[in-house]
C-alpha cells in the first residue's frame, strides 16, 4: 500500500518497542512474536494510509490513539505529510505514566 504519509518513530517509541519485544521473547513463542509484529506492521500501514482513522486523545490535540491489543496502544502524532509514533503504551500501567 502506497501512502502519502511518511512514518517516523520517536526515540521513546523505539525504546518502548524494544522493551515489548524483549518481554515477549521471554514469555511468548517465536510464532506469537511473529504474529504480534505482523499485526503491528499492518496497523502501522493502516495509520500511514489514513491517520485520521483513529480518535484524537483528550490530553493533546494532535495525538491520536490506536488500540493494537488489550495490552498495547499506539499513540501517534499527525503532521501535514508525516506520522510519528510517539509511544507504545501498556494501558494496564497507571495513566500518569503516559507522557504525551
Amino acid at each position: 500500500m502506497q501512502s502519502g504519509y511518511k512514518l517516523f518513530w520517536s526515540d521513546r517509541a523505539l525504546d518502548d518497542l524494544q522493551n515489548i519485544l524483549n518481554y515477549l521473547s521471554e514469555k511468548w513463542t517465536q510464532k506469537d512474536i511473529r504474529n504480534f509484529v505482523r499485526r503491528l506492521d499492518r496497523r502501522l500501514e493502516l495509520i500511514s494510509g489514513n491517520p485520521r482513522l483513529f480518535p484524537k486523545t483528550t490530553k493533546r490535540k494532535n495525538i491520536r490513539r490506536s488500540v493494537l491489543t488489550k495490552h498495547t496502544v499506539i499513540y501517534y502524532d499527525m503532521k501535514e505529510n508525516s506520522v510519528t509514533v510517539v509511544t507504545i503504551f501498556d494501558p494496564r500501567q497507571h495513566p500518569k505514566k503516559l507522557k504525551l
